[in-house]
């Protein structure tokens, strides 16, 4: 699993039926049709077997949970661990979003434990970051999204094998505005400087679509997307994945490696 990641979690979306009929479509489509990307999805709990098995076994599509506990089994009312996700076939997970934070009590100390449990039984985190807007408008955007990373990989040693999705919050949902490229760019190269080794790979998340995930692509540093409703109809999820395939192919000074 390497080269641009392109993916998109379907949040609180889709029936069996439904995600039965987004996966037969995707895997209509041949798998060098995408060189140079890793594409994903992050269907809810009740679905991940089935798009696993929809899929189908060699699919280039990653399939992931959306959250997971940090235990691996005990009484932990209405959570999955991350032993079965692993074991209905997730590969990532995704750790700490912000609507985790906000409307759960996901805090920076609970996404560490996370991360831990993951790359104790070898799922990779996707683990997402992101300011405010009040924190934005302050000019403290770079400052706060370091302190979560530092707190999300602390005590897990030199080299994590952890993806980071900065993702941020004004820009997430339907009230959320797209950020410019010059707005995150400052981030990427923050968290290129602090972090470099010891990361998997930086995507952008937060009102990714069509129409500006070339630019998105273009900052510096930048190894993907990680898409929100965009994505959750699966000709518009193709169509960027295209867009994305398309852009990796030209030629374009190499970013700075982690």
């Amino acid at each position: 699993m390497t080269g641009t990641w392109v993916g998109t979690s379907w949040k609180m979306t889709k029936t069996l039926a439904e995600a039965r009929d987004y996966c037969a479509r995707l895997a209509t489509v041949a798998p060098e049709r995408w060189p140079g990307l890793t594409p994903f999805v992050l269907p809810p709990a009740t679905a991940l077997a089935t798009v696993v098995d929809a899929l189908g076994p060699g699919s280039p599509i990653v399939v992931g949970a959306q959250n997971a506990h940090w235990e691996d089994a005990g009484a932990w009312t209405g959570e999955v661990s991350v032993p079965q996700i692993a074991d209905a076939g997730a590969r990532i997970v995704e750790i700490g979003h912000s609507e985790r934070r906000t409307h759960f009590g996901e805090t920076d100390g609970s996404v560490n434990c996370k991360i831990e449990a993951a790359l104790r039984h070898g799922v990779r985190p996707l683990v997402c970051v992101g300011e405010g807007d009040d924190v934005f408008r302050a000019g403290g955007s770079v400052e706060f999204v370091c302190a979560q990373v530092d707190a999300a990989l602390d005590g897990l040693g030199d080299v994590v094998d952890v993806l980071v999705a900065y993702e941020p919050v004004w820009a997430i949902g339907t009230s959320g505005r797209p950020a410019r490229p010059d707005e995150v760019a400052p981030v990427f190269n923050a968290l290129r400087r602090e972090y470099k080794g010891r990361l998997a790979g930086l995507l952008y998340g937060g009102s990714v679509t069509g129409d500006n995930a070339r630019d998105l692509l273009d900052v510096p540093g930048n190894d993907g997307l990680f898409i929100g409703r965009a994505a959750w109809d699966v000709e518009n999820f193709i169509r960027i994945l295209d867009l994305a395939s398309q852009h990796r192919a030209v030629p374009a000074a190499a970013p700075p490696t982690l």
